[in-house]
């Protein structure tokens, strides 16, 4: 199982995110889709827009540097323009685990910063509470607990696809 971010805060990212959840599909199978939640920037220049977050559940075929690419192919799609680190986007796509794989060359696994943001947790808490980081052993409800869940709202958004 890939476990995918979604995030956007340029344009219309309600709309962005809708669009990207049907794109990523055509990768594998959904599995599942989490609720949505508002946070605020982190990181990056001053002066951004909330985003919109949510985390996707996927089975596919795909290696993980596949699907990083088909990821990366669907940001493009979006017009995702990379210029400025933790800028404002249009649509960012971040692979955070796959199965159990821990990989520090191609795409990082799982992603470096995952079980540092409680925008990524609570999203993917939604999806499986219980789910292990491959290295520390952590789990996401844990993560989440430890980071506390101030500033990351959810969203209850008619119309949004959550499991």
């Amino acid at each position: 199982m890939a476990y995918v971010g979604l995030g956007a805060n340029l344009g219309r990212p309600l709309d962005t995110l809708r669009w990207a959840v049907v794109e990523v599909g055509r990768l594998g199978t959904l599995r599942g889709v989490s609720h949505l939640y508002r946070t605020a920037p982190v990181g990056g220049p001053a002066g951004q827009p909330d985003y919109l977050n949510a985390v996707l559940a996927l089975d596919t075929p795909l290696s993980a540097a596949h699907l990083l690419a088909g990821l990366h192919d669907i940001e493009a799609r979006a017009g995702r323009e990379r210029r400025e680190r933790w800028a404002a986007r249009v649509l960012d796509l971040d692979l955070l685990l796959y199965d159990s794989v821990i990989s520090e060359v191609g795409p990082l696994l799982p992603h470096p910063r995952a079980w540092e943001r409680a925008f990524v947790l609570a999203p993917l808490a939604d999806l499986k509470a219980d789910l292990r980081h491959p290295q520390t052993g952590e789990s996401v409800r844990n993560g989440l607990n430890r980071l506390g869940t101030a500033g990351v709202q959810r969203e209850d958004t008619p119309g949004w696809p959550a499991a």
